[in-house]
């Protein structure tokens, strides 16, 4: 990992990305790295665009402000690509990582994407209702991010992820089981 990383998070309200930037940044935390994780929305409501945040790094971070020229960006729903410019304000050699069932290449040459961006697709949609029973593509997409990157330790990661679903679903093994799998496998999955 580089020693200082920004990512953008793009979704729809209800489908996680501020839970997801949450969980990036728990187990970037509990790995020893310094972190931010931040949503950025208003009045939004469900299926309405929502953007969140990270910065993970090995020393302190003193930056406080919105991420502008994000090194990792992670769109979770495709159809954001066609109103939104997820590429704005990337950094040359950055990655893309997009839940669609569409190879990188096809990606690339549909939304016309820079040749200096390292582009990833997971089906994490699919992933999610096979495992855990509902589109919900977030924590697939954690799975594809640390495959794809390289950003932190998937034992680790997955490990803090497994404290964090058992504090918070305790009474639904069957949610946790689910997020487990789908982690494990859209980082097996994932096209890069």
């Amino acid at each position: 990992m580089k020693d200082f990383t920004e990512i953008r998070w793009h979704g729809r309200g209800g489908q996680g990305a501020k839970t997801a930037a949450l969980l990036l940044a728990d187990a970037a935390l509990a790995s020893g790295k310094y972190i931010q994780a931040f949503p950025e929305y208003g009045p939004e409501r469900m299926g309405a665009p929502v953007a969140s945040f990270n910065r993970i790094s090995s020393s302190q971070i003193s930056l406080h402000s919105g991420v502008t020229s994000p090194n990792i960006v992670i769109v979770l729903d495709p159809t954001l690509m066609d109103s939104v410019d997820v590429t704005e304000g990337m950094t040359s050699g950055g990655t893309l990582l997009v839940n669609i069932e569409k190879t990188p290449v096809e990606v690339r040459a549909q939304f016309g994407i820079d040749a200096g961006i390292k582009i990833a697709t997971v089906d994490a949609s699919k992933i999610s209702t096979e495992t855990i029973g509902r589109d919900i593509p977030n924590t697939p997409m954690l799975g594809a991010l640390i495959k794809a990157t390289g950003i932190l330790d998937f034992k680790e990661m997955i490990d803090d992820t497994k404290k964090k679903l058992e504090k918070k679903f305790r009474t639904k093994p069957e949610v946790i089981a689910g997020n487990l799998k789908a982690i494990e496998r859209a980082y097996s999955e994932v096209k890069i």
